[in-house]
């Protein structure tokens, strides 16, 4: 791919690509053995950086709300988020390179088996603070009343300690819990798909464009389902190409 000025002064502007990795999914990054993030919003990252011939350095967060917080500190030219209109007014996105179900962890006696059900007067749901789905659900629930933890982790432990009604997820981490913690289980069906992206801050037109036709490529060759496949994550649907 041809990279100029503009686009390195978009992406790079110090010289080195600083990509924001959010720990608060687990589908889309991992902090390995060794400390360092992995998983495949980092492996992207890393072949960007590559792409543009320039070295790269990780920011680490625990919560997409977070990432997005620390926009105004300009702190990180490259970030990986759910689509969303609140973050649209601030953030240039990619199309989707993930796509990843949002749904609720209840006890496995609980009366609730659809998403329409917990939205009701008097249940309280535990959700992580500027997750995608915290912002889907402030827009969309008409009764039942949001909890916001610091993270999607911290709704979670809220949620079980806090004998909340349901805590609000993605489905694969939910899952993980409810397998490894007999006692509670995951709905079936889901509130939302959420489309996970590349990102970069709003006004950087040229280096919006770079990482659309970028990921295309990591699309059609295979790349982002092979990454998702080594970092256990094969049941993700990977997102289409667009023109």
């Amino acid at each position: 791919m041809n990279v100029d000025q503009d686009v390195l002064q978009d992406l790079a502007p110090t010289g080195v690509l600083r990509a924001a990795i959010n720990y608060g999914n687990p589908v889309l990054a991992q902090r390995g053995a060794d400390g360092q993030p992995g998983g495949v919003s980092t492996a992207l990252a890393t072949a960007l950086a590559a792409e543009l011939g320039v070295a790269i350095e990780f920011v680490t967060f625990d919560a997409a709300g977070k990432v997005f917080a620390a926009l105004p500190e300009a702190r990180w030219d490259l970030a990986f988020l759910a689509i969303e209109p609140v973050r649209a007014e601030e953030i240039e996105f990619s199309h989707p390179y993930v796509i990843i179900e949002g749904t609720y962890l209840v006890r496995e006696n609980s009366l609730f088996h659809s998403v329409a059900e917990l939205d009701r007067k008097g249940l309280r749901l535990a959700v992580g603070k500027g997750a995608a789905y915290d912002l889907f659900l402030s827009r969309t629930l008409s009764a039942a009343e949001l909890v916001r933890a610091p993270t999607s982790a911290a709704a979670v432990a809220w949620f079980v300690e806090q004998q909340l009604d349901a805590a609000a997820g993605v489905r694969q981490p939910l899952e993980g819990f409810a397998r490894a913690n007999p006692g509670y289980r995951v709905l079936d069906d889901s509130f939302t798909e959420i489309r996970q992206a590349m990102a970069v801050p709003k006004g950087r037109l040229a280096g919006a464009r770079f990482i659309r036709a970028f990921l295309n490529e990591k699309i059609r060759s295979g790349f982002v389902a092979e990454q998702l496949r080594q970092s256990g994550q094969q049941d993700v649907r990977v997102g289409p190409e667009v023109a």
